[in-house]
C-alpha cells in the first residue's frame, strides 16, 4: 500500500529542475508516445471493425443468415419446412432456394455463373429490402417467364442490357451418375448491385420453378434459407434447427464465409501487434528516464533510507513516478482514440478536401467511405494492456533504486 509520504515524493520527482530538464523531455516524449500508440490502436481496430461490418452486410445482402436442407441435398416438402423454420425463435423469415452452377452466354461472351432460383413472394420477406436492384423488379421473376436478373459486373462483362436474351448452360445429373448439358434461354429483366465482387460478377437470379425445371427437380428445392433477427445469433439458430427437425442439415453464414472473417481477424491481430510496438518503445523510454532519475537522485535515496524508509518504500516512490507518466499517457490516448474513432467518417472527408485526394475512390473500391465501429471491449482490452505494460516498465528502475547502498552514496558527501 502506497502511503502519503511515498506518493508525495514520487509526484515531487515529476517536477523538472534545471539539471533534469533533459530527463523531463524524455518523460514527455514517453507520455506522447504512449498516448499516440493507444489512440492509433483504438482507431485502427475501430476502422477494421467497420470494414468487417461492411463486408458482413454486403456478403449477406444477396444471401441469408443460414440455410436448411434435406440429408440428400434436396427438399421436397419445402413449404412445410419453411413454416417449421419460421416457427423457430429468432428467425425473422424463411424462403426456398434452388442453387445451380453453370455458364452464361450473351453474344460471343461466355462467363461462369451461380444461379439462385428464388420465389419473389418469399424472397420479398426474406431479403427483398436489402437487394439493391439497379434496374428491374424482383416481381419480374414469375414462374415460366424465363426472366433473369444479373449482377451489375456480370451484365457489364457480358455486354447485356435489359431485354437482351442470354443462354444458360447447366450440367444436370442423370440416372447413371453422369452429367448432361442443358441449354436454356432467358431474358434479362433486371440488374442488381450488392457492392461485393463475388456477388456482382458471378451471381444471377431466376424463379425457383424455372431453376428446378432445369435440374429436373419438379417441385423440389435444394434448400430453405432463413434470416435471423440477430445476425450474430444465426449459428445458435442453426444448431437448434438441426436438433429440432429430423433428417435435415443446417449451416449459417459464419461457416459459408469463414475464410473472409478469418482473414480479417488475422489482419486485426497483426495490426494490433505492430501498433503495440509503439507503446512498447514508449515504455522503454519510461525505463530510460527513470534510470536516469535514479542515478540523479542517488543521494536523495540514501537520505530517505537513513531516515528510516525501507527498500519497498523506495520502490513505491519510483513506481508512483513511472506509473503517473504511463497512466497519464494511456488516459490521454484512450480519450483521443475514442474521439477519433467516433468521428472518422467526418474527419476523413475533411482531410480529403483539404489535401485534394480521395482515400478510397469509387472507381476502384466498392466502399467509398472509411467506416468505423467502436467496440468497447476493444477499448477495455487496449487500456488494461497499456496500463499493465507501463506499470511493468517501472519495476526495474524502482528495484534498482531500492538497491542503492546509503553508506556508499553518502561516503563523500
Amino acid at each position: 500500500m502506497i502511503n502519503p509520504v511515498e506518493l508525495f515524493i514520487g509526484l515531487r520527482y515529476l517536477r523538472a529542475k534545471r539539471r533534469t530538464r533533459f530527463v523531463s523531455f524524455i518523460t514527455l516524449i514517453s507520455l506522447i508516445g504512449i498516448a499516440l500508440g493507444v489512440a492509433a490502436l483504438i482507431v485502427i481496430l475501430s476502422v477494421m471493425n467497420g470494414f468487417e461490418g461492411e463486408l458482413r452486410s454486403r456478403l449477406l445482402s444477396m444471401s441469408a443468415h443460414g440455410f436448411v436442407t434435406g440429408s440428400d441435398g434436396v427438399t421436397s416438402d419445402w413449404r412445410e419446412l419453411v413454416t417449421d423454420v419460421e416457427a423457430e425463435e429468432g428467425v425473422a423469415a424463411a424462403a426456398p432456394v434452388v442453387e445451380l452452377e453453370g455458364m452464361i452466354q450473351s453474344g460471343r461472351d461466355l462467363r461462369a455463373v451461380i444461379v439462385n432460383g428464388v420465389d419473389p413472394d418469399y424472397e420479398s420477406r426474406l431479403s427483398g429490402d436489402v437487394i439493391n436492384l439497379v434496374e428491374g423488379e424482383l416481381s419480374n421473376l414469375q414462374p415460366g417467364s424465363r426472366s433473369i436478373i444479373l449482377g451489375r459486373v456480370l451484365a457489364y462483362d457480358l455486354g447485356a442490357r435489359i431485354g437482351d436474351g442470354v443462354v444458360l448452360l447447366v450440367p444436370r445429373p442423370v440416372g447413371d451418375g453422369t452429367m448432361e448439358p442443358v441449354l436454356e434461354r432467358f431474358v434479362m429483366t433486371g440488374v442488381f448491385e450488392a457492392g461485393l465482387q463475388d456477388h456482382d460478377s458471378i451471381l444471377a437470379l431466376v424463379n425457383t420453378r424455372d431453376a428446378a425445371e432445369i435440374l429436373g427437380l419438379g417441385d423440389e428445392v435444394t434448400a430453405v434459407r432463413f434470416r435471423a433477427n440477430d445476425v450474430m445469433a444465426a449459428p445458435a439458430v442453426s444448431k437448434r434447427l438441426m436438433q429440432r427437425l429430423d433428417g435435415v442439415t443446417a449451416s449459417d453464414w459464419t461457416v459459408e464465409n469463414a475464410s473472409y472473417f478469418r482473414a480479417i481477424r488475422l489482419e486485426k491481430m497483426m495490426m494490433s501487434l505492430i501498433l503495440s510496438l509503439i507503446i512498447g518503445v514508449a515504455a522503454f523510454n519510461i525505463v530510460a528516464s527513470l534510470v536516469m532519475v535514479v542515478t540523479d537522485k542517488t543521494n536523495d535515496i540514501a537520505i530517505l533510507r537513513t531516515l528510516g524508509m525501507g527498500p519497498n518504500g523506495v520502490v513505491r516512490v519510483f513506481f508512483v513516478q513511472g506509473a503517473m507518466i504511463g497512466w497519464a499517457g494511456v488516459l490521454v490516448g484512450v480519450l483521443l482514440g475514442i474521439v477519433l474513432a467516433i468521428n472518422v467518417p467526418v474527419i476523413v472527408p475533411v482531410l480529403e478536401q483539404l489535401f485534394g485526394f480521395q482515400v478510397m475512390p469509387g472507381d476502384v473500391y466498392y466502399v467509398t467511405r472509411i467506416p468505423s465501429e467502436l467496440e468497447w471491449p476493444d477499448v477495455t482490452v487496449i487500456s488494461i494492456a497499456a496500463f499493465l505494460l507501463t506499470s511493468f516498465a517501472t519495476l526495474y528502475p524502482a528495484r534498482r533504486a531500492a538497491l542503492v547502498n546509503p553508506a556508499a552514496a553518502l561516503r563523500y558527501e
